[in-house]
């Protein structure tokens, strides 16, 4: 699940970066896979996929920050089982971020993280949120989509074959929202439904 502009717009603005750049006098062409500007050495990434997959760290942190957020609601409203399903999701989302974290330093690059802006902390019901869970991975689907369009680009291949897992991975994180919000839609108001589901998503590991 980062941060967004007041339009909506999940672009990655430093993709469209310079492609080269003068290092000591020398014209370096950055876009090569085994020129680093950060770091002033050669790296197996390019300058461009370096500075996306560290951006992407950032989206997967504000994604469990965000969810940390909704977790918090859940407890105040004495859902104690939508709350843990939050915090679940928030772990996950931690996790993916490091994912990415060890990745860059495989790659033989430098991390280096960005501010993370402050998630809401006011929702409606369940199912509203619920459905903010939904949009939300799709925006995330959509950023791991452009890092694969990126990598495709650049020839890497290596990025291509991590990347596999977090496409795949994405598919999961939609269907679950989906497939809770359905269940949301067929208890409607009724108070004893929701306390099923509040049990159902306690059982999550």
């Amino acid at each position: 699940m980062f941060r967004a502009s007041a339009s909506g717009s999940w672009m990655f603005s430093a993709l469209n970066s310079i492609k080269e750049d003068t290092i000591n006098g020398k014209t370096v062409h950055t876009s090569s896979p085994h020129y680093n500007v950060t770091k002033g050495v050669r790296t197996m990434v390019s300058k461009k996929m370096h500075v996306a997959l560290n951006k992407q760290i950032g989206y997967e942190f504000s994604s469990a920050y965000l969810y940390l957020s909704m977790s918090a609601h859940f407890h105040a409203v004495n859902l104690p089982g939508f709350a843990h399903w939050m915090n679940e999701q928030y772990k996950e989302e931690m996790g993916h971020g490091m994912k990415f974290f060890s990745y860059i330093y495989e790659r033989g690059g430098k991390v280096e993280l960005e501010a993370i802006d402050k998630p809401p902390s006011s929702f409606k019901n369940p199912l509203d949120i619920f459905k903010q869970v939904l949009d939300h991975e799709k925006k995330v689907s959509g950023t791991i989509n452009a890092l694969y369009e990126l990598a495709l680009k650049e020839s890497d291949y290596p990025s291509q074959v991590m990347l596999h897992w977090f496409i795949a991975e994405q598919v999961e994180e939609e269907k679950a929202a989906s497939d809770i919000i359905e269940q949301l839609k067929m208890i409607g108001d009724a108070p004893a439904g929701l306390m099923m589901l509040d049990r159902q998503l306690a059982a999550r590991s």
